[in-house]
């Protein structure tokens, strides 16, 4: 078997997501001119279901959006994240004056204000009434873009729930902005900051100063996460980064891993059906998502009802499978096993019969079922 390197993976999945991309120009009244986008849809988009996704913006899209849409397309498809859509803003010609601040007072100025604007008023609306969208946005910045996006963090009302800031070229002083907003935010939000300890030496002190303040926020509404990675070079931070970006903000919505398993699950007081119901709807509130509850995660808490021999949650399990496979043997699957552990062996063999109209799902087969009802038949005679 060929083995492929990460940096060549990731060139051929760029290398897709380019060839997938769509090009559209947006005509800005701000800033009296087009502006162009790069945008790539999921791979299940589609007009005719109501389906909606979150939305990643790409600042420095003409360099950065093959990478973070190959990211995305990659971890949505093994369902680590939501499907999402990606628009990149190409800033090649425009990057100077589109970025532009005030050194007295750390707010964008002339173009720079005209350009900040624009995204609130004009991109974000354009794209939200030409596409099926979520209410979770996500902001994508590599050097100066991601001071920039830092701007939008510390007006009254944040226009993302999500800041990925790779290598930030920060401006002088800003980390009291942030840290006096981070302090006072009144909605979840995710703050991902990345820096290289081989990157340009004045930013990655200025990252690491930032780094020591923002760590000390005590505010269970910013979710803050900092890496500092050993080797890449200030340009190829992002390659490196959003990877880790992706995994930081959307940890709640990935499968239940082994580490969650041994670490959360298994070390739990109460319910783990209550700590699975728990995570679904904290899906829910977080990114505005529908989640059904994976097949593996039912696994998850099956594995951990049966070491710790808590039975009575099998009761609680079967219902929510029901809930989610109502047509297949999953619930009927709990319930067996609930009722063979107290100690009811007719019932719950008159339980796996029933299941053989059902369908069959993540390894829980209908020979499975017959064969458990078969051998309470024979261990009891019945």
């Amino acid at each position: 078997m060929i083995k492929l390197k990460p940096t060549l993976l990731l060139f051929f999945v760029s290398f897709i997501c380019f060839s997938q991309a769509t090009y559209r120009t947006i005509s800005s009244q701000l800033l009296g001119e087009d502006r162009e986008l790069k945008i790539l849809l999921p791979r299940a988009y589609s007009e005719e279901d109501n389906k909606t996704y979150p939305v990643i913006y790409v600042f420095d899209g003409d360099y950065l959006f093959e990478t973070i849409a190959g990211n995305i397309d990659f971890y949505a498809y093994w369902e680590d994240i939501p499907e999402a859509i990606v628009v990149g803003i190409n800033q090649v010609d425009t990057r100077d004056d589109d970025l532009l601040y005030s050194e007295q007072n750390l707010v964008p100025v002339e173009s720079g204000a005209d350009f900040f604007e624009f995204v609130g008023k004009e991109l974000i609306p354009f794209i939200e009434d030409n596409y099926k969208t979520e209410s979770f946005r996500v902001a994508v910045g590599h050097g100066e873009t991601a001071n920039f996006i830092n701007y939008y963090l510390a007006i009254k009302k944040p226009l993302f729930n999500a800041y990925v800031a790779i290598s930030p070229d920060l401006a002088y002083n800003i980390e009291s902005h942030l840290l006096n907003r981070s302090q006072n935010l009144e909605q979840k939000t995710f703050y991902y900051l990345a820096v290289s300890n081989s990157d340009v030496r004045h930013i990655m002190k200025a990252v690491k100063s930032l780094d020591s303040k923002l760590k000390t926020v005590q505010n269970s509404n910013f979710i803050y996460t900092f890496k500092e990675f050993d080797g890449p070079s200030h340009y190829a931070m992002p390659a490196h980064a959003f990877p880790n970006a992706l995994e930081s903000i959307f940890f709640m919505f990935q499968p239940i891993s082994l580490k969650e398993y041994k670490e959360s699950i298994l070390k739990l007081e109460g319910s783990p059906v209550a700590y699975l119901e728990n995570k679904y709807a904290e899906i829910k509130n977080l990114f505005g998502i529908e989640k059904q509850i994976l097949i593996n995660d039912f696994k998850a808490v099956e594995a951990a009802i049966k070491k710790k021999e808590k039975w009575d949650y099998f009761q609680d399990l079967s219902k929510l499978a029901r809930d989610n496979y109502p047509e297949t043997v999953l619930s009927k699957y709990y319930l067996g096993l609930y009722y063979e552990q107290k100690g009811e062996p007719k019932k719950a063999m008159k339980i796996y019969q029933s299941a053989y109209i059902l369908e069959e799902i993540g390894g829980v087969t209908k020979d499975l079922m017959l064969e458990k009802a078969q051998q309470i038949k024979a261990d009891f005679g019945y």
